[in-house]
């Protein structure tokens, strides 16, 4: 049995505890959420106008789409402010900010009606973010930027949580994917043909949970969870923020959730930035995952 806990006050152990146990989390919009996701919101604005960043694909032609995002993401990425209203954040959900690190926040887009699903607006497919290289103990935050509904949304499917999907994450080496096919991501379009983890048995997508919240609302949960983008049929594209965070005494003690299929090498702990100073995890510590020591035994 799994919960969902909506504006749950624990304390950052606890709640981490209740993460790493398959559990799901959903907060209500608040200041220092809405500061990221409305300082996201400004920047595709003025990205795409005069048109509406929602509809926009209505009225562009699919490869310049594409090159607008393209230039849109990394600048909002590797903005300074970015980080900065991260760090606020954390801190306003009760993270030990000396503890835990988080890595640069993506800006993900989920186009209507098929129009674009590949490369930069990948359409992700049923996965865990461990095949992706991610230690077991990450958590990810996902923030709408606009509003969303069931139909365009992210899909959770916790008959899997203990279940093992048989899959391809043992081709997957995240320093090779960077070196490789990250750079590429805007040239894909039409047919994605990057190697990336996948299911390799038919996902059984019922039962599956579809969290709903505000713009500026966060949801939740570990990044062993196996989830998916909601096909996009609601006529509106959605926009969204996601990070990672991870708690360096958890990395230290092992502390984490259950690995049932995960068999990638290489590791992402390089990329995460401590909450207080934006330094990285100590390397001894990036050290000891960077093997396939991490991976399913």
């Amino acid at each position: 049995m799994h919960s969902i806990y909506v504006d749950a006050e624990f304390g950052d152990d606890e709640r981490r505890q209740k993460l790493y146990d398959g559990d799901l989390f959903v907060y209500s919009p608040r200041p220092s959420t809405l500061a990221l996701t409305e300082f996201a919101g400004e920047m595709a604005r003025a990205a795409f106008a005069p048109l509406d960043p929602e509809t926009a694909q209505f009225d562009m032609a699919v490869e310049d789409y594409a090159a607008l995002l393209a230039e849109l993401k990394p600048r909002f990425i590797h903005h300074p402010e970015s980080k900065r209203l991260i760090q606020e954040m954390l801190a306003d959900f009760g993270c030990d900010t000396e503890q835990v690190y988080f890595d640069v926040p993506r800006m993900r887009s989920s186009t209507s009606n098929d129009y674009l699903t590949t490369g930069i607006a990948f359409a992700f497919h049923p996965h865990r973010d461990t095949w992706y290289s991610a230690p077991h103990f990450q958590l990810n935050w996902w923030l709408p930027i606009f509003p969303i509904s069931v139909d365009n949304g992210l899909a959770f499917h916790p008959k899997y949580w203990q279940t093992p999907v048989k899959n391809s994450s043992r081709v997957y080496n995240y320093a090779e994917w960077n070196a490789t096919s990250r750079k590429i991501a805007a040239t894909q379009i039409g047919t994605d043909t990057r190697v990336q983890p996948v299911p390799e048995e038919e996902v059984e997508l019922v039962p599956q949970i579809r969290p709903i919240c505000k713009p500026g609302g966060i949801i939740l949960f570990s990044g062993a969870q196996l989830h998916s983008s909601v096909p996009n049929t609601s006529g509106r594209t959605r926009f969204s923020i996601d990070l990672r965070t991870v708690h360096l005494g958890d990395a230290m003690d092992r502390r984490s959730a259950p690995n049932v299929d995960s068999e990638c090498t290489g590791t992402t702990m390089g990329d995460y930035l401590r909450v207080s100073d934006l330094e990285h995890i100590p390397a001894d510590v990036v050290g000891e995952y960077d093997t396939p020591s991490h991976a399913l035994a």
